[in-house]
Parts: structure tokens; C-alpha cells; sequence
């Protein structure tokens, strides 16, 4: 079944992963963050925290500023840990899982790369090119599948979160640039304010989600409606008419 290939999958690539690193990052029950904004004590705490159980909420404005300086490696960690929060929350909740959790969606993307790249480098493209391509599509199979969870979790606080229709198309993460960028802002944003109604806290402002970048934080729209409707791109084109 696919729950045991999952938990089998996670389970190996955890086994691989040397002692001092599964140590650092294991679970823990959720911590107080107190109050502040990501270039706060908070900000830091939450960016440097192993995951957490419920998850922990990051803000798409802690997101960027983890993920730009450092060349997008923090969101390599991103990914691990809410990839690994959801993974145990599914296993408590519904004893299986449809994700293969942190390990198992991040390392096996990471070995499938640096030993095809190293393959294709050392003159065995036969061998690197199709352990790359196979890297490639579990990463973003992995990426689908993390959209569906999230419109699953959504969906189940929908009054809360104040929601009439799962927030994310799953499928746009098969859309090039810009446009996975798009629906993968919106998935950190809603999973953060899914995990912040969990925890019980109340939500803090994130101007980057819900002022900035309007199309973030609104209401699911179509590729078409994004294309026409400029009121959903920037700050500065929010009373802009529709283009047709």
C-alpha cells in the first residue's frame, strides 16, 4: 500500500542520515515563540527551530527572509520541516500517511542529483541523466501533493481561516515561472495560518502576504482571472480596473 512505501521510504532516508543531524532536527512538542515580527528574537527562533508538533507557522515574510540571503538553502529546511510536521501530524491523527515526510521527500530529490551530476560529470550520461530527470519528478510530485494536503487541512478550519473554497490549485506547481512561484507563496501562507489556528494564537499581520503582494493572501483565482485582474499583483495596482 501507499501508506507503507511512505512510512518505508521516510524510515530508510532517516536511517541514512548520521546521528549528530537526526538529533539536531527531531520533532518536538510546539514551543512559544512570544511576539514580534521575523527581524525579532521570534523571527530568529522560528527560522533555526527543528519542526514542531503542531507545525510551526511560518510566515511567507520569515520565508524570504530565510530563503533569499541564503541562496534558498533555509528553504531546503522549509521544505524538510513542514514536510517531516505534516508527515507525523497525518501519522497521529489518521495512523497512515500520504506524504513521505521530510526525509523522504527532500533526500532522495538530494542523493538522485549528486550522484547523477557526478555521474554525467564523470562521462556517464546514460546513468546521470535519468537519476536527475527521476530527482526532478519526485520533487515535484512531492510539491502536488504537498498543495493537496494543505487544501485538505484548510478546508477542515475553513470558518476559521475564513475560507469558502480550498485556497491553492494543486496542479500549478507544474506551471513554469513565475506562476509556481505564485501558488507556492500561497501554500506557505496558508499553511501558516493553518497552523497558527491549531496552536490557538492569534494570526500577526504579515504585510509581504497580505498587503505587498495582494495575490498571496486573496481568495483562489484562476490563471485567467490573475491575468486580468491587476488589483491581485502589487501594492501599488490594487484600484487598477480589469484589463478586459
Amino acid at each position: 500500500p501507499l501508506d507503507t512505501f511512505l512510512q518505508g521510504t521516510n524510515a530508510a532516508m532517516k536511517a541514512l542520515t548520521i546521528a549528530p543531524v537526526r538529533e539536531r532536527f527531531e520533532m518536538r512538542r510546539a514551543s512559544d515563540f512570544g511576539e514580534g515580527g521575523p527581524f525579532s528574537q521570534k523571527g530568529w527562533a522560528m527560522l533555526t527551530s527543528p519542526p514542531e508538533s503542531p507545525g510551526i507557522p511560518r510566515s511567507v515574510s520569515l520565508t524570504i527572509l530565510g530563503s533569499v540571503p541564503t541562496g534558498l538553502i533555509w528553504y531546503g529546511y522549509y521544505k524538510f520541516s513542514v514536510e517531516e510536521e505534516l508527515f507525523q501530524d497525518e501519522l497521529r491523527r489518521e495512523g497512515k500517511v500520504t506524504g513521505a515526510g521530510g526525509y523522504g521527500t527532500l533526500l532522495p530529490f538530494v542523493f538522485a542529483f549528486l550522484i547523477g551530476g557526478a555521474a554525467t560529470v564523470a562521462g556517464h550520461e546514460e546513468l546521470g541523466g535519468p537519476l536527475i530527470q527521476l530527482g526532478g519528478f519526485w520533487i515535484l510530485a512531492g510539491q502536488v501533493n504537498l498543495y493537496r494536503r494543505v487544501n485538505e487541512l484548510c478546508l477542515s478550519r475553513k470558518e476559521a481561516l475564513g475560507l469558502t473554497e480550498a485556497p491553492l490549485y494543486s496542479w500549478w506547481a507544474l506551471l513554469p515561472p513565475p506562476l509556481d512561484v505564485v501558488v507556492g507563496l500561497r501554500q506557505v501562507h496558508f499553511l501558516a495560518r493553518y497552523w497558527t489556528s491549531v496552536r490557538g494564537d492569534a494570526w500577526e499581520e504579515d504585510k509581504v502576504a497580505e498587503e505587498y503582494f495582494p495575490f498571496i493572501a486573496s481568495e483562489r483565482f484562476t490563471l485567467r482571472e490573475f491575468a486580468r485582474e491587476p488589483r491581485r499583483w502589487f501594492w501599488f495596482s490594487r484600484e487598477w480596473g480589469d484589463w478586459w
